[in-house]
């Protein structure tokens, strides 16, 4: 893979530069400082803003903040996110979990004008990104390693596996028949319905499962 070993140089030679390596860890340590005190607010499920509904900013905030464990869950997520990168062996994951994170985060902030916040939590993004691209090398496997096995075949998959999920259907419509769930007019059709979506998702799934990779991860090749 000539794309895989030109990256492969390009992260070595990056890497190798102390200047670089300052910055990445600088650049970790003040992302999560960003990030604890905002999860905090939220953890112990206390207002981010004193904005009253008028201001889209704080009507937006204001409803999150009603949204009760929800709030506490994001907050949480920033928090694990921020803790992660300070330690340089769980930095990946805080890079990878950090970067959608902040990238909605940006999103929302430009959107309902967060005058100057947006500008910050942008550079926040590509920041997280610069990390996430520190990390190639743990990251790749993602992108450039596939497994060596594929699943074990049995005689026709592609009609079993369907037909399965189909007959799935007839006992999903049947249930629903009996519980009454929905109120349909017609369950008999709707029994119908339920066999063809049945099957097509079990066609899915046998393609899905006939082209899976499993096994040991194949080595990269230099030469």
């Amino acid at each position: 893979m000539k794309l895989e070993h030109t990256l492969d140089d390009l992260h070595v030679s990056l890497t190798r530069r102390w200047w670089l390596q300052l910055f990445a860890a600088f650049t970790r340590v003040l992302l999560a400082i960003g990030f604890i005190p905002p999860s905090y607010t939220k953890i112990i499920h206390q207002p981010f803003t004193s904005l009253p509904d008028s201001n889209p900013v704080g009507h937006y905030f204001n409803a999150l903040y009603q949204t009760g464990f929800y709030y506490e869950f994001l907050g949480w997520g920033q928090m694990i996110a921020a803790l992660l990168l300070l330690f340089p062996r769980t930095a990946h994951l805080g890079a990878l979990l950090f970067l959608p994170i902040i990238a909605n985060i940006a999103v929302l902030t430009a959107s309902v004008g967060f005058k100057g916040t947006w500008v910050i939590t942008i550079l926040m993004t590509l920041a997280a990104t610069f990390l996430v691209a520190w990390e190639y090398d743990r990251l790749k496997p993602i992108v450039f390693r596939s497994r060596e096995q594929k699943p074990r075949r049995f005689s026709y998959q592609f009609v079993k596996i369907p037909l399965f999920f189909a007959a799935g259907g007839v006992v999903m419509g049947i249930l629903w028949w009996i519980m009454g769930l929905g109120n349909f007019a017609n369950y008999i059709k709707i029994t119908g319905l339920l066999v063809v979506v049945g099957a097509v998702f079990g066609l899915v799934v046998a393609v899905h499962y006939r082209f899976m990779p499993v096994g040991h991860l194949t080595q990269g090749d230099r030469s």
